[in-house]
């Protein structure tokens, strides 16, 4: 059978092991075979998002009569070494990935100029940026929902203002170790909105540990990302980042641009995927695998039956 279904991380990890040595030049896929005939090689990273993503996307294009093949469980790096050595041909990829990590870029943009960036830079790669989604899955800062409606505060500027206004008090803001250490994260963030956090007021967890901080109310805010399952599961309220200090993350379909040429429909039909997607029915998603434990092929299933898409 030429489909290869993945229903766990622990049936994804030899796979994700195969595509790390065919890196190394050992064989991953014989040749010698027309690319119409091979399957359509899906791929994922390793957290709740992307594995939804890629089955999702595996899935559907089982459905519309493709040959695939999915190997997810991969960190973001090697998943765009895999596509850009021929050994992926369709994943699902982030805007602002692509701008600060794979292309080096670190001039502010907006959402549709930073998809217009990695979409020219990257097609001289071979590669091809779909259309955009309507998932956007960024930083935010977010606090419990008990405390933002007892202070009212909804934006990061408000929250800044109640720092500055009670010095004396101190404000625990929870935050990820990279994040922390990032050139364009906590420093330039504090600058932006003029937000005088002091080194007794910021505590460095690992990101999960942060929610977990979160839905304790250990902490007064946290950094979060504005797609994450465990802000609704966890009752958490995002604040506005009304200064757009965060960068567009839009998810986006990316797929090598000889694969397209070889489909001739392909295009069209993973536009069609991302036009249902944005950050609500994304969150939700999350949400039913991380909180409510479903199976992720199964809730990517019924999202695809859902919208007619299957």
């Amino acid at each position: 059978m030429s489909n290869t279904r993945y229903a766990s991380l622990r049936r994804l990890l030899p796979r994700a092991v195969l595509l790390a040595a065919s890196l190394l030049s050992l064989p991953f896929m014989a040749g010698g075979v027309a690319r119409a005939a091979e399957p359509i090689r899906v791929g994922g990273k390793n957290f709740t998002e992307q594995l939804i993503l890629s089955s999702m996307t595996e899935q559907y294009l089982r459905a519309k009569g493709y040959s695939t093949t999915l190997t997810t469980g991969l960190g973001s790096t090697l998943m765009r070494q895999a596509l850009e050595s021929n050994q992926l041909d369709v994943v699902w990829d982030y805007t602002g990935t692509a701008l600060v990590v794979f292309n080096h870029i670190k001039e502010k943009l907006d959402a549709e100029h930073s998809y217009a960036r990695v979409k020219t830079l990257d097609a001289q790669k071979g590669l091809v940026w779909l259309d955009a989604s309507k998932v956007n899955n960024t930083y935010a800062l977010a606090m419990p929902r008990e405390r933002a409606v007892a202070t009212g505060i909804t934006t990061l500027s408000e929250y800044a203002k109640m720092v500055r206004d009670t010095p004396k008090d101190r404000h625990p803001f929870a935050v990820d170790m990279e994040f922390a250490a990032r050139p364009d994260g906590l420093g330039p963030l504090k600058e932006a909105y003029q937000l005088p956090l002091t080194r007794r007021d910021v505590i460095q967890l690992d990101p999960g540990l942060v929610y977990t901080a979160l839905r304790n109310n250990q902490v007064d805010t946290g950094l979060v990302y504005t797609t994450d399952g465990r802000v609704k599961g966890f009752n958490l309220v995002l604040l506005r980042d009304d200064l757009n200090y965060f960068p567009a993350y839009s998810a986006v379909p990316v797929a090598r641009a000889e694969t397209l040429a070889a489909h001739p429909e392909l295009s069209a039909q993973l536009n069609a995927l991302a036009a249902q997607l944005d950050n609500d029915a994304m969150t939700e998603m999350n949400y039913q695998v991380d909180i409510g434990q479903r199976p992720v092929d199964q809730v990517a299933t019924d999202f695809l039956r859902q919208h007619g898409l299957i």
